[in-house]
């Protein structure tokens, strides 16, 4: 599976949670609602997952693991 660019996933989880409050401030604003949704099908596609809360909690271990990672040295023959 094709893994997202960690800044662009880390800007769609920001809009996602922006749009989540949103949301919950006015429930009865289609527009934001249709937006919302909009960002959660985004999300699930990119991490490969049925539901936006799947996607998010994959989304976090994605970010989570490149922060734990330590990098490695260049390895070339020489």
């Amino acid at each position: 599976m094709l893994l997202p660019d960690k800044s662009e996933l880390v800007a769609l989880l920001r809009r996602y949670r922006v749009r989540e409050r949103v949301v919950l401030a006015d429930p009865h604003d289609p527009a934001a609602r249709r937006q919302l949704e909009d960002l959660a099908y985004t999300l699930c596609v990119l991490m490969g997952r049925r539901t936006v809360h799947e996607a998010i909690l994959e989304a976090e271990r994605y970010l989570a693991a490149g922060r734990t990672v330590p990098r490695t040295a260049d390895r070339r023959s020489g």
